[in-house]
């Protein structure tokens, strides 16, 4: 598979693009920063530079050409304000699908943040909401397109060593899950294709990676 990965610099994205080259897939991450190139390079990637903020559909569906899914896992950062969650978590999202459609690219998975489509808690601030706000309407425009999609809520990320087990579901109880087995997560799933159109939630679990994703494909028994 070609896989395309918008926000390819992040930390799960870094991890995704190594994942995959090392099982034979070609992945390009888009990055805003020219200086981040040599980095997807060393770990078997390649890198396109593009500001999702100042792009314009028909630009991204010509880099999409002949791709086989895209995965996106762009987002505003930390420090950055309200403005910038709803240009690059809602608003870059939308442009990466919209360009997928026109450019015939069907699959389509976006990394979200558990908590998405519920009232976000005051006390974390407007940025936060600003956040969840943004998350939720990149959700909503992606269930109402016709991609094979799939959302993927995490819970709260850390660098901990990946334990290659975890809990995968439509709704989990909050909790943790180290940014390697997201990463592996959304490899199994790019290479799932039967499995689509689907909200799943995700934190660290007892659960073997490969049989938690199997699960969701099996057929229900009586």
């Amino acid at each position: 598979m070609h896989i395309v990965i918008a926000g390819g610099h992040g930390q799960i994205a870094l991890r995704l693009t190594e994942t995959l080259a090392a099982r034979g897939h070609a992945v390009t991450g888009l990055v805003r920063n020219p200086d981040h190139t040599e980095d997807i390079a060393a770990i078997g990637g390649r890198a396109i530079v593009l500001d999702l903020e100042q792009a314009d559909v028909e630009h991204v569906a010509g880099l999409l050409e002949g791709v086989d899914a895209v995965v996106f896992a762009a987002g505003a950062g930390p420090g950055s304000g309200a403005a910038r969650k709803d240009t690059v978590d809602r608003a870059g999202s939308v442009l990466m699908a919209d360009a997928a459609e026109q450019a015939g690219v069907g699959r389509f998975l976006q990394i979200s943040a558990m908590g998405t489509g519920r009232v976000p808690d005051p006390e974390r601030g407007e940025v936060w909401a600003a956040y969840v706000e943004a998350k939720t309407r990149a959700e909503e425009d992606l269930r109402s397109r016709d991609l094979d999609w799939i959302v993927l809520r995490p819970g709260r990320l850390t660098d901990d060593e990946p334990s290659g087990t975890v809990t995968l579901a439509e709704s989990v109880a909050g909790g943790e899950v180290t940014r390697g087995d997201v990463a592996e997560v959304l490899a199994a799933l790019l290479e799932t294709p039967e499995l689509t159109c689907r909200t799943l939630e995700l934190v660290g679990g007892d659960t073997p990676i490969g049989d938690a994703v199997a699960t969701l494909t099996a057929p229900e028994r009586d």
